[in-house]
Formats: C-alpha cells, sequence, structure tokens
C-alpha cells in the first residue's frame, strides 16, 4: 500500500482477548452510573501515619475494606439477576481487583478475587494484595491470578471463534453462581494509579457493581464554613438498574461517602 508510512505489528498476550469479551458483554448491562468526589483528606493523613508505624496499610486495601462494608449493610446491591424475577444477594462480599503485570514484555493487568472481603481486617487485604503481586506468572492458565485455572480450557477459551467466546461469557454473565466463582460480584479498578488523569473515567464492566478510583487532586474545599485546601477522590460507580433502583443504589453510595469520609476503620482494631 502506497503512503502509509513505516509502521510496525505487535502481538498482544492472549489475556487481551478475555478483555475485548468483556468489554463486548458489557456493554449490555443496564448500568447506572455516578460520578462522586469524596474528601480523603484526613483518611489519607491517618493512613500515612499509620504507614510510618510499619503498620501494613494501604489507601488501596482501606478502599476495598470500606467498599465490602457497604455493600455488606446493602447487600442487594450486589445482587445477580436469574431468570426474570428472581435475584441471587450473596452473603460473601467477594471483590475483584487488577493487578498489573509483565507477560511476553508487556504489561498487562490481571484479575485477582479477594474473597470473603466483608470478613477480613484491612491488613489481611493488604497482605493478600501483596501475595497476588508477587505470584509468578509462567503460563496462560496463570492469567487469572490467585486461583488456578485449567490450562487446557484456557487455551481452548483463547482459540475459540469470537461469537462463542461471548456465548460463554453470555452463560457465565447470566448464572450468579457461575458469576461468584468466576469474578466474584464487585470490581474495584484503581486506574488513579496508572498516571495522574484528572477526572472520572467511566468502565464497562460484566459486574453487578463496579467503582473506578480515579486520580487524588487537592483543591478548595468548605470545612466549617471555611476554605481549604482538601485532597478529593474522584469515583465512578456501575450499578446494575436490573436487580437495585435508583433511590436504595443512591442510599448505598451515600453511605460509601460517609465511610470514607469519616475515615472508617483506621482508628479501630479492624487494622
Amino acid at each position: 500500500m502506497k503512503n502509509v508510512g513505516s509502521f510496525r505489528v505487535d502481538t498482544f498476550p492472549s489475556s487481551r482477548i478475555a478483555t475485548i469479551d468483556i468489554g463486548s458483554t458489557g456493554l449490555k448491562k443496564h448500568h447506572i452510573k455516578a460520578l462522586i468526589e469524596l474528601d480523603v483528606t484526613e483518611a489519607r493523613k491517618t493512613i500515612g501515619e499509620k504507614k510510618k508505624l510499619s503498620e501494613k496499610i494501604s489507601f488501596n486495601s482501606w478502599m476495598i475494606k470500606c467498599v465490602s462494608q457497604v455493600i455488606a449493610e446493602f447487600p442487594q446491591i450486589h445482587g445477580i439477576r436469574k431468570g426474570r424475577t428472581k435475584v441471587v444477594i450473596f452473603d460473601d462480599v467477594d471483590i475483584s481487583i487488577m493487578i498489573e503485570r509483565e507477560i511476553e514484555g508487556e504489561k498487562v493487568p490481571l484479575p485477582y478475587v479477594i474473597r470473603k472481603t466483608n470478613e477480613k481486617s484491612i491488613s489481611e487485604i493488604y497482605n493478600e494484595i501483596r501475595n497476588a503481586q508477587a505470584q509468578q506468572i509462567k503460563d496462560e492458565g496463570d492469567y487469572i491470578l490467585g486461583e488456578r485455572k485449567n490450562n487446557i480450557l484456557m487455551k481452548v477459551y483463547y482459540s475459540m471463534p469470537g461469537f462463542i467466546r461471548r456465548l460463554v461469557w453470555h452463560n457465565i454473565t447470566h448464572n450468579p453462581f457461575l458469576t461468584k466463582q468466576s469474578m466474584g460480584t464487585v470490581i474495584i479498578s484503581s486506574v488513579g494509579m496508572m498516571g495522574n488523569v484528572k477526572g472520572w473515567v467511566v468502565p464497562v464492566s460484566v459486574h453487578p457493581i463496579c467503582f473506578a478510583l480515579s486520580t487524588i487532586e487537592r483543591k478548595p474545599g468548605v470545612v466549617d464554613d471555611r476554605i481549604e485546601i482538601r485532597e478529593y477522590l474522584y469515583i465512578t460507580a456501575l450499578v446494575d438498574h436490573d436487580v437495585i433502583d435508583g433511590a436504595p443504589a443512591v442510599r448505598a453510595l451515600s453511605r460509601l461517602t460517609e465511610l470514607v469520609e469519616t475515615g472508617y476503620g483506621l482508628t479501630e482494631t479492624m487494622i
């Protein structure tokens, strides 16, 4: 072809195929989208002080605990539709996160599911994330961290035509128990850790509820009728409108705001 200039053709890791399929399936979900600003000034200050004392805590592990507490108080928000008129609501809160690892010379986000976050302390969540970050990756069977998958089945999946792979995802997302087993019921994506992006990131997700944590920005805020420089976290929340109405969803997100802005759990024994 003429006038195309120089170029190169890269081969992306097989895990990207699953990402493409999830995006295609997620576009069919009826998610309510909420763009939220949370004042994390005091929480970040407390976390910084505890890290100086070598306590096992990070901002992400604390946020995961805050989200799991909200889900435990409003369990209907992570319900999964079963058939035409039923919703399955699980007691355990299993939260999926993305951990960036290098595969075939390229950094890719790999999923990891933290099980029963509602029963774990902030430090236990922190330790589990650290262990997942250190997990050795040997082959395509490790493209889902933490829980070993069948290598043969994974290779068969990656070799399938796209429409068959999407049928696989359709069956998973329409079966509450397969969904819970495969990927949990909640996902938290900390995109703000990858760079300074001011504003909200609106993701696509197959989970009943999804949180995308963006940048923390310093800007003026009002505290006790005074203007101060505060730190605000941008969060996007996606909630499945098929299983929960807008009013209870807003109450749950209001509770999340309360927990985050009051530093939930940072002065208690749950650390």
